[in-house]
């Protein structure tokens, strides 16, 4: 099998993809995240996935390259990380009662043969009526300052939600692995077959 690199050195990403039993390594991909003009949500993680994954495909020839991105879009506003506590507990506020739809993407790159395919997959998060105490507490407790929609689901932020609703839990963490699965197998790679 081709080296599997995963483009991201985020442990949150790390840990998922470690749920495979995979050998892989690590490389950061240092792009510009910004926005297009008129740039969809979707077009924008689709397009940070692919770029992300091509970059990293520049110190690794001959491999197989993970490239993933992830925003959270709330009517229609792509949200980003509140980077305060000011900022977490008011974007918290605004989703009381709300959903937020958080659009995962994934790229398996091939730099042998610059061949790639990506996915993007949406996952709903139904927030709970909340007050501004229990977002306070929160905030104060977990401090999401770096995370997109001001919380962390795989903590105390499943106490913030009323139900969740998606095809993959994993792609509300960073990092779809059905999906990744598949386009695996597309290249040719059983991951279940690696397990014997």
């Amino acid at each position: 099998m081709k080296t599997l690199v995963l483009g991201s050195t985020s442990v949150f990403r790390k840990a998922i993809l470690e749920k495979l039993n995979l050998n892989f390594i690590c490389d950061k991909p240092d792009i510009d995240e910004t926005p297009l003009p008129h740039e969809t949500p979707e077009q924008l993680v689709e397009r940070l996935a692919l770029g992300k994954a091509k970059k990293v495909a520049e110190s690794h020839r001959n491999a197989l390259i993970i490239g993933s991105d992830q925003v959270a879009v709330h009517q229609g506003e792509i949200l980003g990380k509140p980077g305060s506590c000011e900022n977490a507990i008011n974007q918290l506020m605004r989703f009381s009662g709300d959903k937020v739809t958080f659009l995962t993407s994934l790229c398996l790159y091939n730099s042998g043969d610059d061949s790639y395919q990506v996915i993007v997959e949406p996952f709903n998060v139904y927030f709970r009526e909340l007050s501004l105490t229990q977002v306070t507490a929160y905030v104060n407790a977990e401090q999401p300052l770096h995370c997109a929609g001001s919380f962390k689901s795989e903590g105390l932020g499943i106490c913030l939600f009323e139900r969740l609703e998606g095809d993959d839990p994993n792609s509300l963490i960073g990092l779809p692995l059905i999906g990744l699965t598949k386009l695996l197998a597309n290249q040719g790679i059983d991951v279940l077959a690696l397990q014997a």
